[in-house]
């Protein structure tokens, strides 16, 4: 019996040791240098560094193995995490991850990053990440390229804070505008919400209350929103609000999707209209450009 148990416990040390050799091997090991790169001629090549010095760059590509890169050559150069490399396919960042097609979600720009949202022309806005937590955009509608007619204009403060990091985070924020040319108060919102998931795929829930004319509504407006990456350069999106005013209740329903095209991404969708008092109606389009600013 002495001599069985060491035996026994020798033998179970073995497969242990066997099945996690086994463990260790299949287990996909982080790379070092993953990097995507964009030439001047168009081409796109994504792969490890394997050597680089002031003239070049040797870069092992899974298509096309190894490869030399003359830096002189070279548009735009960008490091790579593992997550963005799918069955040796470059899927790249979300240019717009913090909102979706205009509801605001709990994910913030990060310190210097910016971008310029337009929808249908009218609708502008610019923001920027002052802190990796905190950002502010201003935007305007202007309607005084038309005729001199009032201009409403407005200010987007966001604070938020992950609270799981990629899982859950949590943005509060406003609204807060006023129309040139007026001599009426101001309006806006204030709002919170929570996101569940990662840039590229989540879901969040939010509630407002608008303000206007020194008052503030007595009934909030409830918000969902979500998105999903359905492929390298595309997503699926939705965004719907539950407005309560005046007795009376609005559903708003959004469904469409964002496409990157390079530098650029595109929004598309439908908006249709809910509610007692507006019958039958037509879904209304949507369609708007995300550009980002500087690098």
């Amino acid at each position: 019996m002495k001599a069985y148990l060491p035996i026994q416990f020798e033998k179970g040390l073995i497969i242990m040791m066997a099945l996690l050799f086994t463990w260790y091997v299949g287990y996909p090991q982080e790379r070092n240098g993953l990097i995507h790169i964009q030439t001047k001629d168009g081409n796109e090549y994504v792969g490890e560094v394997i050597e680089e010095d002031e003239v070049k760059i040797k870069v092992l590509t899974q298509q096309l193995g190894e490869i030399t890169i003359f830096k002189s050559e070279i548009r735009s150069r960008r490091e790579l995490s593992e997550q963005q490399l799918i069955n040796g396919q470059f899927w790249s960042e979300n240019l717009q991850a913090t909102r979706y097609f205009w509801l605001p979600n709990g994910y913030g720009l990060k310190r210097g990053e910016a971008y310029y949202q337009n929808a249908w022309i009218f609708f502008n806005q610019a923001s920027v990440g002052l802190t990796d937590n905190f950002s502010i955009g201003a935007g305007t509608v202007p309607l005084f390229l038309f005729g001199g007619a009032a201009t409403p204009f407005w200010i987007t403060p966001k604070f938020s804070v992950p609270v799981v990091e990629n899982k859950v985070n949590i943005g509060v924020g406003a609204l807060v505008g006023t129309v040139i040319g007026e001599n009426e108060g101001g309006f806006g919102l204030l709002y919170g919400v929570s996101t569940f998931g990662s840039k590229d795929k989540n879901f969040s829930i939010g509630m407002g209350w608008g303000f206007a004319g020194g008052e503030i509504a007595s009934s909030p407006t409830i918000s969902f929103g979500g998105m999903v990456r359905t492929g390298p350069k595309g997503y699926f999106m939705t965004e719907n609000y539950l407005i309560s005013a005046g007795g009376s209740t609005l559903g708003l329903l959004s469904a469409g999707g964002r496409r990157i095209l390079g530098r650029v991404s595109l929004d598309y969708g439908l908006i249709l209209p809910l509610g007692a008092d507006i019958g039958v109606f037509i879904a209304l389009p949507w369609l708007g450009i995300n550009v980002p600013i500087g690098n």
